[in-house]
């Protein structure tokens, strides 16, 4: 048997983390056995469908490097992948069910369903669906129709026994039919619900392993009833545990944007990683690793290394955080394997989406020596402040000075490094190129010869930071003839 997994999201608003991981989970499972992956748009809830929320799911998809072998916007031969376009399918099942004794026309109207909850609450009863319309006739049912009264259909769960849930990640989770309602399969507007529509869809398209969260759980019982009811095989459930918080305290819900808890920024849309200036394959590792391990206290790996060990019934079913300082270190580690042109490349979408004036040269001049210091690819901005204003470098002359090197020996110590700076030529203006001279000049006029002091206190007056690139790529960031008057304004304010 061939596998065959789907991730269905409803495009109703972003794609959340914790969908992702879902997501990532499947379609690792897929590829491990050589299957496919499948990209389903449910989007049968009308009323809460978001324009451009689905294109906006598959580019957040994209950018992890999920990438499906049968979807809406690449076909396949089990489609349509949209679910309003599989009305019809859904309508003719439904029915299916009626006709064959499992499902029933539920005629209950707005008011009578408050009424009846209300009278349950009042006798201390639970309020629920209490089946009034399960066993009329046909012949009343036909009348009701005929009159126009609008119907939703209804399925006839089990009132004894036991329904039994076989789960990869939990094992047999089993439920008593007592506890369960008649649920609604085909809403009066001639859609289908969740219910139905999941189970249908997964049979047409060859389901054979579904992933999602937990909070399916308590319902899977229809979906069992529902195979059953129509014969079909039944795909094998793996119910993932939920994301908690990074304090572990209650769950990761689906708030519509970033949220404070304790000291930890929360990142909840798969975007605002994405904007926070996270890499994929960082994320995709974070993700990987949350309900899983590789194993052999290996921390970072690739989806192709982690495809080979990947198995559902090793994911743990209890609960797990998201612990941003780890992610934070991931990303560090991925971000220091970038070239300095790749990294340069990676930053500079962040540079040109806040109009900020700094070339991809200046980047790539800095990057050997700022991406050890990155968690974020955002962390670049602290690093780049002397490149955005020459106001900020305005110093004291006790802040051009050091114990170790005083106000004269400062003074020829700049001097001599900006005669030296100015008979450069630019091929010789390099990082590499002037590093020798710089150190030199340091412990020319530096108590013990030691140049960190000078080293130290140019750095100050080239970029006016104490957090800063080191002094050697900041002045080929800059520019020679900025630094030149960054050098000449050191030299002005020690001569008074």
């Amino acid at each position: 048997m061939s596998v065959r997994t789907r991730f269905a999201p409803s495009p109703t608003g972003y794609l959340h983390i914790g969908g992702a991981r879902t997501a990532l989970f499947s379609y690792l499972y897929a590829k491990k056995h050589g299957g496919q992956f499948i990209l389903r748009i449910e989007d049968t809830d009308e009323k809460r469908t978001v324009e451009g929320a689905a294109q906006a799911l598959m580019d957040d998809l994209r950018w992890l490097g999920i990438q499906w072998d049968e979807g809406p916007d690449i076909g396949g031969p089990t489609g349509p992948y949209t679910q309003s376009e599989r009305r019809e399918l859904y309508h003719k099942w439904a029915h299916w069910l009626v006709d064959n004794g499992y499902a029933y026309k539920c005629f209950a109207t707005a008011d009578e369903l408050k009424e009846m909850r209300e009278a349950q609450i009042t006798a201390g009863q639970q309020p629920e669906y209490d089946r009034r319309y399960r066993d009329i006739s046909a012949d009343e049912a036909a009348k009701l129709e005929a009159d126009g009264r609008a119907y939703v259909i209804r399925f006839k769960m089990p009132l004894e026994g036991q329904t039994v849930v076989p789960d990869a990640i939990r094992g047999d989770i089993t439920f008593e039919n007592s506890q369960l309602t008649d649920y609604v399969i085909f809403k009066s507007t001639g859609l289908p619900t969740y219910h139905l529509a999941v189970v249908v869809d997964d049979h047409f398209m060859g389901i054979t392993h579904i992933t999602r969260g937990d909070e399916w759980v308590n319902t899977a019982p229809i979906h069992v009833q529902l195979y059953q009811a129509f014969g079909w095989d039944m795909p094998e459930f793996a119910h993932l545990p939920v994301i908690l918080n990074p304090s572990g305290k209650g769950k990761l819900s689906k708030r519509t944007q970033s949220f404070q808890d304790g000291n930890t920024l929360v990142l909840v849309k798969t975007s605002e990683f994405r904007e926070n200036g996270y890499l994929p394959p960082a994320l995709v590792n974070f993700l990987t690793n949350i309900g899983w391990a590789y194993g052999d206290d290996v921390e970072i790996f690739t989806p192709e290394e982690s495809m080979e060990r990947f198995e559902l019934a090793d994911i743990n079913p209890s609960a797990a955080s998201m612990p941003y300082t780890k992610l934070d270190w991931i990303n560090n580690q991925y971000i220091m394997k970038l070239t300095p042109e790749a990294l340069a490349d990676q930053i500079m979408p962040f540079i040109e989406r806040d109009n900020l004036p700094i070339s991809k040269e200046q980047i790539s001049a800095l990057a050997p020596v700022v991406g050890m210091r990155l968690k974020r690819l955002t962390d670049i901005y602290e690093q780049l402040q002397f490149l955005l204003t020459d106001e900020t470098v305005h110093l004291t002359a006790d802040q051009l000075t050091h114990k170790k090197m005083g106000p004269e020996a400062a003074l020829a110590a700049f001097m001599a490094t900006r005669d030296y700076i100015s008979d450069l030529d630019g091929d010789s203006f390099t990082a590499e190129g002037i590093a020798d001279r710089l150190r030199a000049i340091g412990e020319m006029f530096t108590e013990n010869e030691k140049a960190g002091p000078y080293l130290g206190t140019a750095r100050m007056a080239v970029t006016g930071q104490k957090v800063s690139p080191p002094l050697f790529e900041a002045m080929i960031a800059l520019g020679q003839d900025v630094a030149l008057e960054r050098l000449n304004r050191a030299i002005a304010t020690l001569t008074g």
